[in-house]
């Protein structure tokens, strides 16, 4: 009886477990240390190692050796990393790949940028990334594409085509993107790759296009040219998490590791601080940055000593940081917003403030993580909280810890002062309200108590006829009088007060940006009216009003961003349009990053967003920004891209000290009646 039940049992195991037993756990890893084409001064010499070093950490953490396929040179019976089997790799890599698996993408090697003006869409500094394989020639001039490189349109082709099957993408690359030396006004002088006595030498991994010597391609070689799985439909990237070593416009160092150690030998730093975050145990790809973030500080702060006048790294992060480590899951383990501190004495101090979502005297959880991965927590009440960062007192059950604790603060709950306040004839509000941190939706009594803030929100329920909305609160009605609404549904419902919770924050979020002392010089936002591809007329954001609204006949909206101020900037740009809906315009998928390109007086960076919602009366328009400074993590204000199944999660760098970041914020709002909410 028993065997016969297993028997029965088993088919019903399978079903609902075999996604989880038969998912495969893949990776590819590519070193590139020489440029056959190119001269020997600029051949790196630790790619090689960092595919070995990382290969050994895959086999740690469960990965099966025939599932891990390496392209080095110099690493035995490994294939040679050129240009066209990269690509057929790839291809490999993709067909063996079902839905519910997962891969690595890992590169170490040169990266370089310049222009290529074959790509659809362009970066706002008008220039492409380019990972350099072993045949990579040049010379490369405006507007062309480098034969041997691998492009920024590719590696997006390929991350998109495993994400159309269901595949968790986890992309590193341990290279850099030389923004900073193709826009020097001397774009011609050479720039040393390597530096330091020959037995502690510092190679930068970087090139400029002016670097590369060219050589003539045969016809064979053209004929065979490598390419990208076609273009496909996009998908969100909620399957997909990304580290990357430097900003665009920053160069990553090889050097010996670890350092003043007899077994140390040439490693990129990321790889090198990716395997030692590893064997701390993470659970998620957050706490597996944050462990990479740990190793920095003292290897920058030597190199700042040896190299004074370079522009050091500031590792990069992006996706779906909060999901399983090696899983293939969309869920985050929680979307609840974690931001670093740093400790001095008995006072943490977090890079998070106002313009976060914080507020005085508000309860979070402080956790510090150990060297050996061991975490320690406890609540707290903050103590201050400013435009820009805030300050918590050290628990005395934490006190004792050691100097070498990573710490980090998380809230416990949204600040009710924030919240949207909804008064129900029901006393209740609609379950499985989606809301990120810190908008969110309270319910409001009749007969607000002293103190307490009138309702912003009445909701009858009309039984069959529908759900009955009026927006009580002028800052979030279009017209003079209360926008009542009749939504067919709970579903309706539901989206519209999200929306509404949403535009709340925003709100505030703009009155404190246009309220602090600082903004960010040399960035500009101005809305552009347009009829075909005539500029009619223009105004900056934070002025845009009567003068350019309402559209006439056949005109566009379109808000263009100018970066000329010397830093990255935190930015996004959101809106609501006509009939209530929330619409992404930067970044426009959860899944990317939202640092706008570093840009100088000289060469700015800038880009034109089209606005084609922004069509009528009752549109909002939302521009949020922050200067970004090396080693700091960027912002999202709460407001990025609403996408349930890819939550807020991305990280920029590590905690510095330093001066306080300049804020940038405006509305524009198409005042007026507005249409029905759908």
């Amino acid at each position: 009886m028993r065997s016969r039940c297993l028997r029965l049992l088993l088919p019903l195991a399978l079903l609902v477990f075999g996604n989880a037993v038969f998912a495969a756990q893949r990776a590819l890893l590519v070193g590139v240390s020489e440029l056959v084409n190119q001269p020997q001064s600029l051949w790196l010499q630790a790619p090689r190692n960092d595919v070995m070093l990382m290969r050994e950490a895959l086999l740690k953490q469960g990965f099966a050796a025939p599932d891990i396929t390496v392209l080095a040179d110099g690493v035995s019976g490994a294939a040679l990393p050129e240009s066209r089997a990269i690509h057929e790799a790839l291809g490999r890599l993709l067909a063996q790949s079902k839905s519910g698996d997962f891969v690595l993408l890992y590169f170490s090697g040169h990266g370089a940028r310049w222009r290529d003006g074959t790509k659809r869409y362009q970066e706002p500094d008008g220039l492409a990334e380019n990972f350099l394989a072993r045949d990579v020639r040049g010379a490369v001039g405006v507007d062309t594409v480098l034969a041997g490189g691998v492009r920024d349109v590719d590696f997006d082709a390929w991350v998109q085509a495993f994400l159309a099957r269901n595949v968790f993408v986890w992309s590193v690359f341990d290279t850099c993107a030389a923004t900073s030396m193709t826009r020097s006004a001397n774009a011609g002088a050479a720039t040393a790759t390597a530096e330091g006595p020959a037995d502690d030498e510092v190679r930068w991994r970087g090139l400029r296009a002016a670097q590369l010597r060219g050589a003539a391609p045969t016809a064979m070689a053209e004929a065979s040219a490598p390419s990208a799985p076609p273009a496909s439909e996009r998908v969100a990237r909620a399957r997909y998490v990304a580290f990357f070593a430097s900003e665009s416009h920053q160069i990553t160092p090889e050097l010996r590791l670890p350092r003043k150690s007899r077994g140390a030998q040439p490693q990129g730093l990321l790889t090198w601080a990716v395997v030692g975050a590893l064997e701390r145990r993470p659970a998620t790809w957050r706490e597996l940055f944050d462990g990479v973030l740990s190793f920095y500080p003292p290897v920058i702060d030597e190199l700042a000593q040896r190299f004074p006048t370079r522009e050091l790294p500031s590792p990069v992060a992006e996706g779906n940081l909060d999901a399983q480590l090696f899983a293939n899951s969309a869920v985050a383990a929680s979307t609840r917003p974690v931001w670093r501190a740093q400790r001095s004495g008995d006072t943490l101090t977090l890079q998070a403030g106002l313009i976060d979502g914080l507020q005085p005297q508000q309860e979070v959880r402080l956790a510090a993580t150990m060297e050996d991965g061991t975490v320690r927590s406890a609540q707290a009440r903050l103590l201050q909280a400013e435009i820009d960062s805030a300050r918590v007192a050290v628990p005395p059950a934490l006190r004792a810890l050691s100097g070498a604790a990573s710490w980090s603060a998380a809230p416990l709950a949204p600040p009710p002062a924030l919240a949207l306040r909804v008064r129900s004839d029901k006393g209740s509000l609609p379950p499985r309200m989606n809301l990120d941190y810190p908008a969110s939706v309270v319910s409001a009594g009749h007969a607000p108590a002293p103190g307490e803030a009138p309702a912003d929100v009445r909701w009858t329920d009309l039984g069959a006829a529908g759900q009955r909305i009026e927006v009580l609160s002028p800052a979030l009605r279009s017209g003079s009088e209360a926008a009542t609404q009749v939504l067919p549904d709970q579903a309706a419902l539901r989206r519209r007060l999200e929306a509404l919770a949403r535009l709340k924050w925003w709100t505030q979020l703009s009155a404190l940006g246009n309220g602090s002392s600082a903004q960010v010089d040399g960035l500009e936002a101005v809305l552009e009216i347009w009829s075909g591809e005539r500029l009619v007329r223009s105004e900056p954001v934070q002025k845009a009003g009567a003068s350019l609204l309402p559209l006439r006949s056949g005109e566009r909206a379109a808000l263009s961003v100018r970066n000329a101020s010397g830093h990255s900037i935190d930015m996004v740009v959101v809106g609501v349009d006509a009939q209530g809906g929330l619409r992404a315009v930067y970044p426009d998928d959860p899944g990317e990053t939202n640092r706008f390109e570093r840009g100088t007086r000289d060469a700015p960076a800038a880009k034109r967003f089209e606005l084609p919602w922004f069509d009528a009366p009752g549109g909002r328009l939302l521009v949020l920004a922050s200067t970004a400074s090396p080693y700091s993590s960027p912002r999202l204000f709460g407001a990025g891209p609403v996408e349930a199944a890819a939550p807020e999660v991305r990280v920029r760098g590590q905690l510095s000290e330093g001066k306080v970041r300049q804020t940038f914020a405006a509305m524009v709002h198409w005042a007026g009646d507005a249409p029905p909410a759908k």
